[in-house]
């Protein structure tokens, strides 16, 4: 793939992480569900992490996939934070339990928690991605 066609695909995920991010903030605003807001969180962090790896053309077939690589790749590389991956896996797992694996509410703390380590997530990818010459600067 040449790098205008990759440098597409990373425009475009990122584009996904910020809706993502804003469909969280919209329904923390209007006071939608909260197990809602930490799914759209993750979700903006989990389509960063895949802008990540498009920029180097590894394509996962699943979360945990994505979220491996995205240690072995960026953050074991000292490329991007550990703090960064601790948010991921958390929110990951907030995410896991929240859809799948209880029926207790997500508290309003941990919803705001989420959106925050989703907009910290999404900065630091946008700011490596056009360090890397993936985005324009703006």
């Amino acid at each position: 793939m040449n790098p205008e066609d990759i440098r597409q695909l990373v425009r475009g995920r990122v584009g996904q992480a910020e809706e993502s991010l804003a469909d969280a903030k919209a329904l923390f605003r209007s006071g939608g569900s909260s197990r809602s807001v930490v799914n759209r969180a993750y979700y903006c962090m989990f389509y960063s992490v895949l802008a990540l790896l498009q920029s180097i053309s590894r394509v996962p077939r699943k979360h945990q996939g994505a979220i491996s690589l995205f240690d072995l790749e960026f953050v074991h590389k000292g490329l991007l934070s550990k703090d960064l991956s601790a948010d991921l896996h958390r929110i990951f797992e907030m995410r896991q339990l929240g859809d799948y694996k209880t029926l207790e509410p997500v508290s309003l703390d941990e919803a705001t928690a989420a959106i925050g380590a989703a907009e910290r997530f999404l900065s630091e990818v946008r700011l490596y991605l056009t360090k890397a010459g993936h985005l324009p600067n703006e």
